[in-house]
C-alpha cells in the first residue's frame, strides 16, 4: 500500500502544539483573568447615569394624565416637552451609554508616566 503525499493542513480552531524541552504545551488564545469584570466601577456608574437619563426621557415623553380624559387637548399632547425635550433626553441617555462602554480609566502606569518633572 502506498502512503498519501498530501500535506497536512491545520484548522484555525484547533490549538497548535508548541514543543518546549521535554513537555508539549498547547497554545491557545489569551483569555481574560478569572474573577475580573469586563468594566471598571466608573463604567458602571456612567451606565447608571445614562439609564437614569433614559428613564427621565421616557417618563417625560409619556407626560401625565390629561386634565379631562373626554377632551382631546392638542396643546398638551404636542407640547414642546413631549415632542422636543424628551427625545433629546433619550438620545443623550444613549450617548452616555456609549461613552460608558468605551470609557477606559487610566491605570497607575499611565498616570505615573505622564507626571514627569
Amino acid at each position: 500500500m502506498a502512503k498519501s503525499t498530501k500535506p497536512e493542513t491545520k484548522t484555525a480552531s484547533a490549538p497548535s502544539k508548541v514543543a518546549t524541552g521535554n513537555t508539549t504545551k498547547f497554545s491557545t488564545k489569551p483569555t481574560a483573568p478569572q474573577g475580573k469584570f469586563m468594566f471598571d466601577q466608573m463604567n458602571y456608574i456612567i451606565m447608571f447615569v445614562g439609564l437614569v437619563v433614559l428613564v427621565i426621557g421616557f417618563m417625560t415623553m409619556i407626560g401625565g394624565s390629561p386634565s379631562d380624559p373626554n377632551v382631546f387637548d392638542k396643546a398638551e399632547k404636542y407640547s414642546t416637552r413631549r415632542i422636543t425635550i424628551a427625545p433629546m433626553l433619550i438620545i443623550l441617555g444613549f450617548l452616555i451609554e456609549v461613552v460608558a462602554i468605551f470609557y477606559r480609566p487610566k491605570t497607575n502606569s499611565e498616570t505615573t508616566s505622564n507626571t514627569t518633572i
